[in-house]
């Protein structure tokens, strides 16, 4: 798993590069491939939240609201979380919406770690963690997970635990394996958490994506964490509007309180007509999100069906929009990599070499992404051009 002194490089400013699923994309666009690279879906969400924004966008208001969050978004956050998994959010005190997901990490980060302090990343990890710790001037500590479980294990984590370490960052369900982290998983983190007086950031924007039969515990359900635990969520991927980019942060009011102080000098607030739109649909589309992970699972089912006819195989994931196959098994040499390049180029489907999920050396070279939340023509396309790959590259 992970070596226990190890860390990675500490603090200067973030290279300057694309990002991997950006560099996918652009060459499936080159390329006229299709794109199981980067992660959108082909839908785009419930009609009437869509029609929510377009009023809002004609009606107003136009200017700025709260630094917080619009009011509707967040007494209907509330009340949503409350619903659906038991959680308990003071609208005005503990709940802060930021310009997307990825914005309520970097404030997070930002507010939560002091130059030199240390944060745990579970790897495979969200390809924007290090970095943001690293421009807070932390110190990010590895624990490396292995496939095909990816299972995360209580003595790797305490092993990662230096007196320097604040944080843990968890992302539940997980971008890139698919997995859904059971309770010995969330039982080994609370226990690491409490031991070493650490704060969690719970990343669990593919919270809604999973299958009907396994709802989604939160980290900050049990009630022995709930104080030290920021819950990071996502619209973008409850509705399927991954560009409107309007996420949050749920905390205690303490904690809640330094990440807004942070919020407000990034992005301030985050366009009304959207906060609205989404307020509406968390009151009004409840019965939308069923159907949509039905789709989704039927998706899954579909593009994993494909591959095994194939010959590739394919490892468990159960939740997002991501399933991932292993080359090395599927009888391919190539290394994640090399197989993704000559995948879009030869044969016009683009994918994500799971390497870019690692940082440092030694990350596993042989697992590759692809993201199913596409229409059924699009998914059966992409396999015939897959099917053709495998009897190429084997």
């Amino acid at each position: 798993m992970s070596n226990p002194g190890a860390t990675l490089t500490n603090c200067g400013p973030i290279p300057v590069r694309t990002t991997i699923f950006e560099q996918m994309s652009a060459r499936a666009a080159a390329n006229g491939a299709i794109n199981l690279g980067q992660g959108f879906p082909d839908s785009a969400g419930p009609p009437s939240v869509r029609e929510a924004a377009a009023r809002a966008i004609l009606n107003g208001p136009h200017h700025y609201p709260r630094m917080r969050g619009t009011d509707a978004l967040r007494e209907n956050l509330s009340a949503f979380y409350s619903d659906a998994q038991a959680l308990s959010y003071a609208p005005g005190s503990e709940i802060v919406v930021t310009s997307g997901a990825t914005e309520a990490l970097a404030s997070t980060i930002l507010a939560l770690l002091a130059p030199g302090e240390g944060a745990i990343l579970i790897e495979p990890l969200y390809d924007a963690y290090a970095p943001l710790v690293r421009r807070a001037g932390a110190i990010a500590q590895p624990v490396r997970l292995k496939p095909p479980g990816w299972r995360v294990d209580r003595a790797a984590l305490e092993a990662a635990v230096t007196p320097e370490t604040r944080v843990i960052l968890v992302n539940d369900p997980v971008n890139p394996t698919g997995r859904m982290l059971d309770a010995d998983e969330r039982a080994a983190i609370r226990d690491v958490a409490l031991a070493h007086d650490l704060i969690i950031i719970a990343d669990e924007v593919w919270e809604e994506v999973r299958p009907n039969s396994r709802p989604h515990v939160s980290l900050a359900a049990d009630p022995e964490l709930k104080d030290r635990v920021v819950k990071i969520g996502s619209a973008g991927k409850i509705f399927q509007l991954t560009g409107w980019k309007i996420g949050w942060a749920l905390a205690a009011s303490d904690l809640a309180a330094r990440i807004a102080a942070t919020h407000q000098f990034i992005t301030f607030t985050s366009p009304p007509a959207l906060q609205q739109a989404v307020a509406e649909g968390l009151a009004t589309e409840r019965a939308w999100l069923p159907e949509m992970r039905a789709e989704i699972e039927a998706g899954r089912s579909r593009l994993a069906d494909g591959l095994r006819s194939a010959g590739y195989v394919v490892l468990p994931s159960e939740a997002t929009w991501f399933l991932s196959v292993d080359l090395a098994a599927s009888g391919i040499g190539l290394d994640d990599v090399r197989f993704c390049e000559a995948l879009v180029e030869r044969h016009g489907v683009a994918a994500i070499p799971v390497s870019a999920f690692f940082e440092g050396e030694g990350a596993p070279l042989n697992v590759v992404r692809f993201c199913h939340a596409k229409a059924g023509p699009t998914i059966d396309a992409a396999m015939e051009r897959l099917q053709k790959a495998r009897v190429h590259f084997a």
